[in-house]
This record gives structure tokens, C-alpha cells and sequence, in this order.
């Protein structure tokens, strides 16, 4: 199974996930994304530019595999168009 690697960006900062986690696809990475995001803002509370910020999944290559901004976490996931 492929690893995916979480990293935080808020402006021109990136916090950089040096581990990742092994996940089943694509989607199995969005949803890991998006329970990330929302323990974080239950954390941390829906701070101005916490929201500002993205999580950006990348592969083993470190090709970005999608691009979840904090605010979009906040979202109905029924909400299929927002996944990527």
C-alpha cells in the first residue's frame, strides 16, 4: 500500500509530516486528511489563519496528491465535490 505524507502549509510555511502513513488510495488519504484537520481545529479552535492554512498530501515522490484547505474540513463531507 502506497504512504501518504500530511504536510501543513499557512502561507509560505510548510511543517513538514517526515513519516506519513500507509494508507489504501486516494480517497482513504482525503478522509485521514479531513480527521486531521478537525481534531486540529477542536485543538486549537477555528483560529483566522489556522484556517488559512492547507494540508497537502503528497506520495513517495512527493507529487501533491491533493490540497485539503482547514476551512473546506468544516464542510458537510456528504459533500462529494469538495473531496478533490
Amino acid at each position: 500500500m502506497p504512504r501518504y505524507f500530511f504536510n501543513t502549509r499557512l502561507g509560505d510555511e510548510v511543517v513538514d509530516d517526515p513519516d506519513g502513513e500507509v494508507l489504501r488510495n486516494p480517497d482513504h488519504a482525503w478522509e485521514t486528511a479531513r480527521a486531521m484537520i478537525m481534531q486540529l481545529l477542536r485543538s486549537e479552535g477555528t483560529q483566522r489563519d489556522l484556517l488559512a492554512a492547507v494540508l497537502e498530501v503528497t506520495d513517495e515522490q512527493g507529487e501533491v496528491v491533493l490540497e485539503f484547505p482547514f476551512s473546506e474540513a468544516l464542510l458537510d463531507s456528504a459533500d462529494s465535490s469538495t473531496r478533490h
